[in-house]
């Protein structure tokens, strides 16, 4: 493969598992406010790991499905865990993944009407419709929209955490946050990177199995995993400045881009609802394509259902689903993980 050639479509893996991992609690700042911007300037440690594991352990990730050929992430379990134990995990990533969707499904509804004052459902629905309409096009329809979403986002970010340096009063508010008494920044940055990894596993894992290239799927899988860094870095100390308004809101970082203006903040807003969405139709996606295999219904009803299920536990609130299903799955990922890490590569 040309040197070009590697470079984009290495940029377009690592913008991929870039848009996987930013869904609805990352891009709204809520993820990192609570696994983060909790812990002070302790915080930035833990984003320093996550940045690192994500960048190795996602590239191995992909290295697995590619030389497994791995086309569902049911095939990868079965690798990891054998015949008997791997069925089960593959079944309990498949509840995770409605979860998250959930979680994603309520992110949208709140981002409607917290931001812009409209119905919570008029925003679910919204983004339903157009995740469906894309969702059908494939992994070429997820590829092109992370390819097209992301670097834009990206930017955006960068720009958004230049302002808050530029604001220069870092050290003072970071000493006004509580941290956790009973928590420390370690655990959580790996139960952080377990979580979004055990649910990558639904797209990376086939995106590895479609690129014979390893030497391009290392650097994709590093260009992913050094972009999620950077986007931490910047959202934490962004958060981190404005900590006593956005302590207690459930898109906080929409009022962190209200201060540069009502202009910028709606194109955010716009980009957010864009994240939420790439995450969203990824997750749906493999979840489709596995249930496929197992329920006797054709995929555009599977995912009818799976957004009809989705929508019901949205009406929790995005607040309480982040707070207690996401460190509850990344518990269960660093099963996943762990055995990822020791399990020999199989023979390229």
């Amino acid at each position: 493969m040309l040197g070009m050639e590697r470079w984009v479509l290495a940029s377009r893996i690592g913008f991929t598992y870039i848009g996987t991992v930013v869904g609805a609690g990352f891009a709204s700042g809520q993820e990192i406010m609570q696994f983060f911007t909790l812990f002070g300037e302790r915080g930035v440690w833990g984003v320093f790991v996550a940045a690192v594991l994500f960048a190795w352990l996602g590239t191995r990730m992909m290295l697995l499905g590619c030389r497994l050929q791995a086309r569902s992430y049911e095939d990868f379990n079965q690798y990891l865990f054998g015949e008997r134990w791997g069925p089960m995990m593959a079944a309990l990533i498949s509840v995770m993944l409605l979860g998250v969707t959930a979680a994603m499904m309520s992110g949208t509804g709140s981002l409607f009407e917290e931001q812009l004052g409209l119905s919570f459902h008029a925003g679910v629905i919204f983004t339903v419709a157009f995740s469906f309409f894309f969702i059908l096009r494939g992994i070429d329809g997820v590829l092109s929209v992370n390819s097209l979403v992301v670097p834009v986002m990206f930017l955006f970010i960068v720009m958004v955490a230049s302002h808050a340096w530029q604001a220069g009063e870092l050290a003072s508010v970071v000493s006004l946050i509580p941290e956790p008494r009973y928590a420390h920044w370690l655990p959580s940055a790996l139960v952080y990177v377990s979580f979004n990894l055990v649910l990558t596993q639904a797209v990376l894992v086939p995106l590895g199995a479609e690129v014979a290239d390893e030497r391009t799927i290392k650097l994709g899988g590093w260009i992913g995993g050094i972009g999620l860094g950077v986007m931490l870095f910047a959202c934490n100390l962004a958060l981190q400045l404005h900590w006593q308004e956005v302590s207690r809101l459930d898109i906080p970082m929409g009022h962190v881009i209200s201060t540069l203006g009502v202009g910028v903040k709606f194109f955010f807003l716009a980009m957010m609802w864009a994240e939420i969405f790439t995450s969203l139709i990824g997750n749906v996606y493999g979840l489709a394509a596995n249930l496929s295999q197992v329920v006797p219904l054709r995929k555009p009803l599977i995912m009818l259902l799976i957004f009809g299920m989705g929508y019901v536990f949205s009406l929790i609130g995005f607040p309480t689903l982040v707070h207690y299903l996401y460190p509850l799955f990344g518990y269960c990922g660093l099963v996943v993980l762990g055995f990822m890490v020791f399990r020999r590569m199989p023979a390229g």
